[in-house]
């Protein structure tokens, strides 16, 4: 068929959402070493041009709602070759603890993600 396997575009909403911590900070890797995590509670998604395979691709990550232990990311796809508006949807987290209990986010990670909403 030659196009980009739907869930493929949540592999790049994560790869987007990575970046976007580590330019934040700190990296999701600093947090899962203090014991927080971010696990995905809902997604959607939706294509509006086709994405072939070999297509380069630009996700841009925006964080639009940040509550005590959730966050929301919107993301937007866009083909290199022409800059069209190829997917987007968004994501939902929930900050938990590694006994995968609801927890507050770290204050300094809170202090900064807020300055990005």
């Amino acid at each position: 068929m030659g196009v980009v396997y739907h869930a493929r575009l949540l592999d790049w909403f994560e790869q987007g959402r990575t970046e976007f911590l580590r330019r934040v900070g700190p990296s999701y890797k600093v947090l899962e070493a203090q014991g927080v995590f971010l696990p995905v509670v809902k997604a959607d998604l939706a294509y509006r041009v086709p994405l072939r395979y070999d297509d380069e691709v630009e996700v841009e990550t925006r964080l639009v709602r940040l509550g005590a232990v959730t966050a929301e990311f919107r993301y937007l796809v866009r083909r290199v070759w022409d800059g069209a508006s190829a997917a987007g949807g968004g994501t939902v987290h929930a900050c938990v603890n590694a006994r995968h209990r609801p927890t507050r986010f770290p204050l300094v990670l809170h202090q900064r993600l807020r300055n990005e909403v």
